[in-house]
């Protein structure tokens, strides 16, 4: 498919200390590559962060949908090593987890705990952003991921001292010029991305309730005596998918900032309530019952069980 002639505008950049619209000033070589002409959407001074150039140009492509600039590769590696430590941290209960656990069993807990957040949190937010990719490919516009140093650093602090993740990894810029509700429908299908692995997680869930032979584990270490614990370690990974699908869904449907929420209910306020009220209600019944969302796995698997 053609890329649409309108695609000549970058999307406002998402976060708050610029307003700007950067028009493309693209030439094309022989490959079908248009060059833009485009500054990182970030404010920040500075200009690397672990390796990571910013205030680096984004190339528009025309090709393969499932084209990532190495620009947008080296971001999105970046964001998914920090927020993999920020989710560690959280595991273990940041610095001060060193009091409950001891210093050595501390670290090896979190050395643990990172390829388990890994596997468990990395999908919901590297396929929330393709799911942006993909929608904005469609409509005949191009989107790249870009970090955001200060959000990631902030996001690791955080975690680190307080023990619980609060972090703005980046956003989706988008090439082209849409319609309000070519804009929704880009904006939507990260948070229905979420929604969609949250579904997955539930047989997923239920397969793992089976194969730990229908009991949850009560240990909240990954270590016992001789070795590690790969009942909790297996549990967490299933537990945190689901739940972290509902968390990020509902997080990325606020309609404040750059979030998804404020150009789906500007599209749609129908579609923005009924997918937030999805993503809500289950939360709700978690915090205020006794009811958890992998109460659903555990009903699944009692069906055959």
């Amino acid at each position: 498919m053609a890329r649409d002639p309108r695609a000549d505008f970058i999307d406002d950049s998402p976060f708050p200390d610029s307003n700007t619209v950067y028009r493309v000033h693209s030439h094309q070589d022989p490959s079908g590559t248009i060059h833009v002409n485009l500054q990182s959407p970030f404010s920040t001074a500075d200009k690397t962060l672990w390796g990571v150039q910013f205030q680096q140009p984004i190339t528009h492509h025309k090709g393969d949908l499932w084209h990532f600039s190495e620009e947008e590769k080296n971001h999105l590696l970046l964001a998914t090593f920090a927020f993999t430590i920020a989710l560690g941290l959280m595991r273990v209960g940041g610095v001060l987890g060193i009091s409950f656990f001891g210093m050595n069993s501390w670290a090896l807990q979190l050395l643990l705990s990172m390829p388990v957040m890994l596997f468990a949190v990395g999908p919901a937010f590297l396929l929330h952003e393709i799911g942006h990719k993909i929608v904005a490919k469609y409509y005949g516009c191009w989107a790249e991921f870009r970090s955001d140093p200060q959000g990631l650093k902030v996001g690791v602090g955080i975690a680190a001292l307080l023990g619980f993740v609060f972090m703005a990894p980046g956003a989706v810029m988008v090439a082209g010029t849409v319609t309000r509700r070519q804009n929704g429908h880009i904006a939507i299908a990260g948070p229905l991305v979420n929604l969609s692995l949250f579904l997955v997680g539930i047989p997923l869930g239920a397969l793992v309730y089976t194969l730990l032979g229908g009991s949850v584990p009560s240990s909240n270490s990954y270590l016992v005596e001789g070795g590690f614990d790969w009942h909790v370690m297996l549990w967490d990974c299933i537990s945190f998918w689901v739940t972290a699908n509902l968390i990020l869904g509902l997080f990325n449907m606020l309609p404040f900032g750059p979030l998804d929420g404020v150009k789906v209910r500007d599209w749609s306020y129908g579609a923005w309530l009924s997918l937030t009220l999805v993503f809500t209600l289950p939360l709700v019944a978690w915090m205020f019952t006794p009811w958890s969302p992998m109460d659903l796995a555990i009903g699944l698997a009692s069906l055959w069980m």
